[in-house]
Order: structure tokens, then C-alpha cells, then sequence
């Protein structure tokens, strides 16, 4: 007989489970999940709010006191499209971005392949000083950057701005497909090598199919990255080949500023421009199902 069924007995913690008490790992679990999604709502909330409020400004006509504007109009967006040169500086920042991703592929994936099949001396030092640019500022080594591309003589051009731009982006590549390098089988490579598949064959025909989801995830996150990028696109960049993020710096920056209008207005373009590329690229791809297929 069971202590349980003694009279005058507590009952155990099994019978208390079996009763249907909670134990305490599932009392600690619900207070997980309720700060991680209190955590989450309070974070989509934020951003919400901040995006409505750019949306607002970008339509106000003029702000004096409180939360609201006197009233709304679309001239803003009319001049941020025709005063500001938004449309040049769009059609760059496409430009830099998708070259420097493929240039940054293109770099990436043979390293990672090399970092994971081979073995040479000090290879953790090549490893740590390939993937140091993702772990610095971009202010930290920017000056030094322009230096060298102004040596160069391409200071200042939309060559110069890509690649400076793929060396903060080399590391994400490397590191993403690291791992799924590793996943593809040696033995698969072997294989290939019978049936006559050497070289770029190997690499273009059976390597790059089998790592397809750890390459788009680096692509999008590196999209994602240059997208945003300031710094290095700053120094290097000339006003023919500014990216819209350095073109709306610059037009806060100048004397006696813009309209809190025209600032939002040219701040609603980067921000289309940047959803339109990361709904484009997860619908393709998403980063998340590359990953947990690797985990399998």
C-alpha cells in the first residue's frame, strides 16, 4: 500500500500529479511563456508606434502642440521625390545592395567551404580574422576603408560603396554556411568525383543545390544588413553615389534642417524600399526553416 492511501498522510508529489496538481517545472514554464510574450507584444507595440508616428509626420501639414498635426497633405512625399534626389539615390541603394550580396556570395561560400572540409596551420586565426569585421564597428575601421579606396582612385564612386559594404558582409556569409558545408556527407562528394563531377562542376552542380537554403538564408541576412548600412557607405560615397540612408542624413544634417514633413516623407521611401526587399527575399526563403533543417 501506498503512503499516499495511508490516512493522515500528505499526499506525494506523483499523487499530486496524478490528481492533477501542477508540478513546478509547469508553473515556471507558464511564467516563461507570459514574460516572453508580454516581451514580444511590448516590442511589436514599440515598433508599430514608431512607425506610425513616421507615417503621421510624413502627412502633417504643421505641428504646434500635442500629438496631431493642424491638418494632412501629400506634398511631402512630392518634394522628397523631386528636391531630394530620393530617385537616384533608390536606384544605388538597389545597386549596392544586390552586388554587394552576390559579390559577398560569390567570396563567402568558397571560404566557408575551405574553413570546414580543410585543415592548415592556424586555421582558427584565419577563421577569427575573417569573421572580425561582423564583431568591430564599421566606425572602427571606415576612415581606414575610405583611405584605401580614395588610393585606389574609386573613392567616391558606387563601386567603392559596394565594396566596402561586402566586408562587413564576407563574415555573415562565411558563418551561415559553415554548418551546411559540414551537413553535406564527404562521402557525397566522393560520388560525384566517380561520376566525373570535379572542380567547379562539383561545386556548382552538387554542393551549391545541397546548401541552396543555408545560401539564401545568408543572402537575406546579408540584404537585410547592407540595406541598413551607414558608416562605411558614408565615408566612401560621393552625391552620385549616396545610398537613400546618406541621402537623408544629409538632408537632416543641412543647415536649418527640413520640415518634419519632408523628413518623414523621405523616411516612409527607406522604409517601403526596406519591407519590400525583406518580403520579397522570405518569400522565397525563409531563414528559419533553413536553420531547422539543419538541425535534422
Amino acid at each position: 500500500m501506498s503512503t499516499s492511501a495511508l490516512p493522515g498522510r500528505p499526499a506525494t508529489g506523483r499523487a499530486d500529479a496524478r490528481d492533477g496538481g501542477a508540478p513546478g517545472w509547469y508553473t515556471r514554464l507558464n511564467l516563461t511563456a507570459i514574460i516572453t510574450w508580454f516581451a514580444g507584444i511590448v516590442f511589436v507595440l514599440l515598433v508599430i508606434a514608431i512607425l506610425v508616428s513616421v507615417i503621421v509626420a510624413s502627412f502633417g501639414v504643421t505641428w504646434r502642440t500635442g500629438w496631431w498635426p493642424q491638418g494632412f497633405t501629400t506634398k511631402w512625399y512630392a518634394q522628397a521625390w523631386t528636391q531630394t534626389g530620393v530617385p537616384r539615390s533608390l536606384l544605388t541603394t538597389f545597386e549596392v545592395a544586390f552586388a554587394s550580396v552576390a559579390v559577398a556570395l560569390l567570396a563567402g561560400i568558397p571560404c566557408a567551404y575551405v574553413m570546414a572540409r580543410k585543415s592548415f596551420p592556424f586555421k582558427s586565426v584565419v577563421l577569427l580574422l575573417l569573421l572580425l569585421p561582423a564583431t568591430l564597428p564599421p566606425l572602427t575601421y571606415a576612415v581606414q576603408l575610405a583611405a584605401l579606396m580614395y588610393r585606389l582612385g574609386i573613392g567616391g564612386s558606387v563601386l567603392a560603396v559596394i565594396l566596402v559594404n561586402v566586408v562587413p558582409a564576407l563574415p555573415f556569409v562565411i558563418l551561415i554556411t559553415v554548418p551546411f558545408v559540414e551537413q553535406v556527407s564527404p562521402e557525397v562528394e566522393n560520388a560525384a568525383r566517380v561520376f566525373g563531377a570535379n572542380g567547379p562542376r562539383l561545386f556548382g552542380r552538387v554542393l551549391v543545390p545541397i546548401m541552396a537554403p543555408g545560401i539564401v538564408a545568408a543572402a537575406i541576412l546579408c540584404l537585410v544588413r547592407v540595406l541598413g548600412a551607414f558608416d562605411l557607405t558614408f565615408f566612401v560615397s560621393s552625391q552620385r553615389s549616396e545610398t537613400l540612408v546618406v541621402t537623408i542624413f544629409a538632408a537632416l544634417s543641412a543647415p536649418g534642417g527640413v520640415p518634419v514633413g519632408l523628413a518623414g516623407a523621405m523616411s516612409m521611401f527607406y522604409v517601403v524600399v526596406a519591407f519590400i526587399g525583406l518580403a520579397v527575399s522570405l518569400r522565397f526563403a525563409n531563414p528559419a526553416q533553413a536553420f531547422q533543417r539543419l538541425g535534422r
